[in-house]
């Protein structure tokens, strides 16, 4: 049966994390800006993409839309007592290492089915600048296979946290715009996924342009 909302123990868990941690690491030492959080529906279906620059991104994002958000992580760490209970209560969800997109997807559509916001970056990995490069269909193909909106997101100045030659984070002013949502593609034929990608790649970047 699906739901339209996370668990009640891992919403209760985020809001402690997110407001004795990720906010005031945001706000107080990133100096962090968020605009457009009014665009994200709080119950139901939603697929979030974004851009992908820092291993930061996905607590900072979550944190902002004032929602979990469900992310994939390694199979190895789901054999971690402790840690497996722990990420499972944050919405994450297992996928083998150099599995196939195909299986990783398919694990995205049963959070999805859980009630779970859940995070798909698009361009599948991190890139130097922050910007989108060369976006993946597979959040398209998760849209139209679940009939969920896409949520996309731009998270700015990520890439600077790290610096070359440092092992502390660094302090730079990070800035998160939520965009206006999109319907998920009417079918998941090749150019009605790659004309969503698109739209959601052309979002973010115009809201990446926007600097600070």
């Amino acid at each position: 049966m699906s739901r339209d909302r996370e668990p009640p123990l891992s919403l209760l868990l985020y809001r402690l994390f997110k407001w004795s941690v990720v906010s005031p690491v945001l706000h107080l030492y990133f100096r962090g800006h968020i605009y457009g959080a009014h665009n994200v529906p709080k119950r139901g279906r939603l697929l979030v993409v974004s851009n992908h620059a820092s291993d930061f991104d996905p607590p900072l994002l979550s944190c902002c839309v004032g929602r979990p958000v469900a992310y994939m992580a390694k199979e190895e760490l789901f054999r971690v007592p402790v840690l497996k209970q722990a990420i499972q209560v944050y919405g994450a969800y297992p996928v083998k290492r150099g599995a196939a997109d195909r299986s990783a997807m398919k694990a995205a559509m049963a959070s999805i089915s859980s009630g779970w916001a859940t995070g798909v970056f698009l361009d599948g990995t991190r890139t130097s600048d922050g910007r989108i490069h060369e976006p993946k269909l597979g959040a398209a193909w998760i849209a139209a296979k679940t009939q969920s909106p896409l949520l996309p997101v731009s998270l700015w100045g990520t890439h600077q946290i790290f610096q070359k030659g440092t092992a502390m984070p660094h302090p730079v002013p990070i800035t998160v715009r939520i965009g206006e949502l999109i319907l998920p593609p009417p079918s998941s034929d090749r150019s009605s996924l790659a004309a969503i990608t698109q739209q959601c790649a052309d979002q973010i970047n115009a809201l990446h342009d926007l600097g600070r």
